[in-house]
């Protein structure tokens, strides 16, 4: 059930995370028979290493399975109700991601790094398109339209199993002309070394960045807060922006309305974001601005 409520990245986590952590001490107990003191006992040295957000994820999915169980009248009640109050609360941490200011600095360090080719134009991606980065390292071929300059990314990609579509700026169609004599007989536009018939892996652009010197200061999803910090201060509709984001709005006849409403209008925004990027990386320092597909209006 839980599958279809999120991506399968994140459904494959939760269940490694079990794997690991739950199953080889709590898997063989009959599920009526389980108590919280049980479930403190496993997360105690989890906890006493410091890792509190594992705890916290724990509890949480542990809490699922129990309410399920409950619905479904495997138990009576759920004796986990409140077992995450028996740990302290993770400090709450940002995504490291750099001020706007900061955006020229990165750009000319992207430009001047010893990165593969394929890297770049996935950094450079994610950058423009405002994508998580799954969602960028996966883009398949399939999802572009290049009729109408659009990235269609299917529900079951997306983390929260719903259809995104991304205006795409004559920049990133050209960071797509770049990939097309690499990838354009592969199934994904950003192809796995070792496995060209996968896609690179979502932290490619996390270990590019690193290796560049930004540890600490910007992770790959810490891109998508820089483009959102900029937007909002050049004064975007921050509801604009949240629909670029594929932030759910929770009232779905609302959403429905916004994904249509707003399509034109993230258009705008995304253009002046690829420009904004084009002039922040001076020109030829971006790789979105060396080459162009035709762009059909």
């Amino acid at each position: 059930m839980k599958k279809s409520q999120v991506s399968n990245d994140h459904a494959n986590d939760i269940l490694r995370s079990l794997e690991l952590h739950i199953f080889p001490k709590l898997g063989e107990l009959p599920i009526d028979k389980l108590r919280a003191r049980n479930v403190i006992e496993v997360l105690e040295p989890i906890a006493a290493k410091g890792s509190l957000e594992t705890v916290k994820r724990l509890t949480q999915r542990l809490n699922e399975i129990m309410v399920y169980a409950l619905n479904t009248g495997l138990v009576s009640t759920n004796p986990l109700s409140g077992v995450s109050k028996a740990f302290a609360a993770p400090k709450k941490t940002h995504m490291p991601t750099l001020k706007p200011d900061q955006l020229p600095e990165l750009m000319s360090t992207i430009a001047n790094a010893s990165i593969k080719r394929t890297t770049r134009c996935l950094i450079e991606w994610q950058l423009q398109t405002m994508t998580r980065p799954g969602e960028a390292a996966g883009t398949r071929w399939a999802e572009i339209d290049l009729e109408k300059n659009l990235w269609l990314i299917p529900a079951e990609r997306m983390k929260k199993k719903r259809p995104h579509t991304v205006p795409l700026s004559p920049q990133t169609l050209a960071l797509l002309e770049i990939m097309e004599p690499i990838s354009a007989h592969r199934e994904h536009v950003f192809p796995a070394d070792r496995n060209p018939r996968s896609h690179i892996s979502e932290q490619t652009a996390n270990m590019a960045l690193r290796r560049m010197g930004y540890g600490g200061q910007l992770v790959a999803h810490g891109l998508r807060s820089l483009a959102s910090t900029i937007l909002n201060e050049h004064g975007f509709d921050p509801d604009v922006i949240e629909s670029a984001l594929a932030h759910t709005d929770k009232n779905d006849v609302r959403a429905a309305y916004n994904r249509a409403e707003y399509l034109e209008r993230r258009r705008t925004m995304m253009y002046w974001w690829s420009k904004h990027i084009e002039a922040a990386a001076s020109g030829n320092l971006s790789l979105s601005s060396q080459k162009r597909f035709k762009i059909v209006t």
